[in-house]
């Protein structure tokens, strides 16, 4: 068999096969099926990307399993500073050169998953996004104030629109590629049930079955595989907590308010950012460069700044820290994120978000306790923290809640953070109309949920976190 006769490794005619195959099926077995084989597929492709950062993390700045902040504390100064200028630089680098050969003068941003599915055909720039997978790694194995989660989404999102756009008019494009985000998210942060939810409420605005079916299965599939490689613990194993009292859930309901506030603030933080860096106009390598400098002057505060937040919120959530000390982190982190996704540093907020509402929370516990309202550290608001701050920012408050419970494993708190992500949503959505992928949310006269870009502010790297856009 000549390599002219084979497509994506295997030889035409068992592509053929497979569609003839797969046409035999009704529509819904169909989607199944090809749902099971992205599962596997998107749960592979994050563990691959998983294994190749930590190798760069190491090689760049000799963090162990991911732990970019202890690696930080152990930097002389100067490396601290420079990193993430570096690493920002390099990323730049190669999509401004990238955009140079294409003829475009500004760097490609393909591979937008968000709006392929949300307001398109489910069609993915596959060369665009793999530059911004090898961007987005630089970034982040330098320390640049992102999350790692974004571009695992994104990775795992072009595998399954290639095996889409090979199967052809057998399956629907976009719902594979859903599927395919589904997968990468579930498997990034152990969360299948809010990873479904994930592409229910932002990617596709629909729950109906014929559609979330599919995507829950490749959501569980690749979970299931995850598990078996990692183990089922959850990304921040708590202690089980007790059932909040009826005086807690009094407070935990105003922060649920204070949170879709602290949401709506965020995201304007972010529009500013980003349109402080459009308005200088450097090229992508001096941007991604000037937002990497700013991480490593805070870091010379505090390493914190560095990565994603994640080991600052095992911090949080593990045992309590003075109110100063959060308050300062908190501060500056934003900042941070700021800078790095300002620049148009590929990266995901999703992870940053989940640190920030959690910080937020924190403090909130300090103060009640420096009130007399409570007399120990209570780790449940820090994790209504995080839902209410994720479901202000994503507008999707189902899956925040769901992504918190199934993060910590506290499930007993899903009847109090659902109402609080509620209320975070429509108080965040009357103050800043824009989700933080730059999507808004019309109704159409049938009923039916339309999303389209409010802005140009839609592809930006910035959003992409989930979520690559994660």
């Amino acid at each position: 068999m000549t390599p002219s006769r084979r497509i994506g490794g295997l030889p035409r005619g068992a592509w053929r096969l497979t569609r003839r195959r797969l046409g035999w099926l009704d529509e819904s077995w169909r989607s199944l099926i090809v749902a099971v084989a992205v599962g596997a597929l998107g749960a592979l492709a994050v563990e691959a990307f998983r294994r190749v950062l930590f190798a760069l993390e190491f090689a760049f700045v000799g963090a162990q399993g991911g732990h970019l902040v202890a690696a930080a504390q152990h930097l002389d100064p100067e490396a601290r500073l420079l990193a993430p200028a570096i690493g920002g630089f390099a990323a730049g680098l190669l999509l401004w050169l990238a955009a140079r050969n294409a003829g475009a003068a500004a760097p490609a941003h393909g591979g937008d998953y968000i709006e392929a599915v949300a307001v398109g055909s489910g069609l993915l720039d596959l060369r665009g996004g793999l530059r911004k997978v090898i961007a987005s790694l630089l970034v982040v194995a330098t320390g640049g104030a992102v999350g790692r989660e974004g571009a695992m989404v994104l990775t795992a999102a072009m595998l399954a629109s290639l095996l889409g756009r090979r199967l052809g008019r057998t399956i629907e494009l976009r719902l594979v590629v859903s599927c395919g985000a589904a997968a990468g998210l579930a498997a990034a942060y152990h969360a299948p049930l809010a990873s479904a939810m994930f592409v229910a409420e932002i990617l596709l605005g629909s729950l109906a079955l014929s559609q979330f079916g599919p995507v829950a299965v490749a959501a569980v599939l690749s979970y299931g595989l995850t598990t078996a490689i990692h183990g089922p613990l959850p990304p921040f194993a708590l202690a089980p907590l007790p059932q909040p009292g009826w005086r807690q859930v009094a407070w935990l309901l105003p922060l649920g308010l204070l949170g879709g506030l602290a949401g709506a603030g965020f995201l304007r933080w972010l529009g500013f950012a980003r349109s402080w860096f459009a308005r200088r106009a450097l090229p992508p390598p001096l941007a991604f460069a000037l937002g990497g400098l700013v991480v490593g002057l805070l870091s010379l505060w505090r390493p914190e700044v560095w990565g994603n937040g994640y080991s600052t919120i095992e911090r949080l959530l593990g045992q309590p820290l003075g109110w100063r000390v959060v308050a300062l982190v908190l501060v500056l982190k934003t900042v941070a994120v700021g800078a790095t996704t300002g620049s148009g540093a590929p990266g995901g907020v999703f992870t940053p978000t989940l640190f920030v509402g959690a910080a937020f929370g924190a403090l909130f516990a300090a103060s009640l306790q420096a009130l007399g309202v409570t007399q120990v550290f209570e780790p449940v608001y820090a994790l209504l923290g995080m839902a209410s701050l994720l479901a202000a920012t994503t507008r999707a408050p189902v899956m925040a809640a769901l992504m918190v419970f199934e993060m910590t494993g506290q499930y007993h708190l899903l009847a109090v953070l659902l109402p609080a992500c509620v209320v975070a949503t429509l108080l965040s959505r009357r103050l800043h109309p824009e989700s933080v992928y730059g999507l808004r949310q019309t109704v159409a006269p049938a009923g039916r949920r339309i999303r389209h870009p409010a802005s140009a502010a839609s592809s930006h790297p910035a959003a992409a976190d989930a979520i690559g856009k994660t």
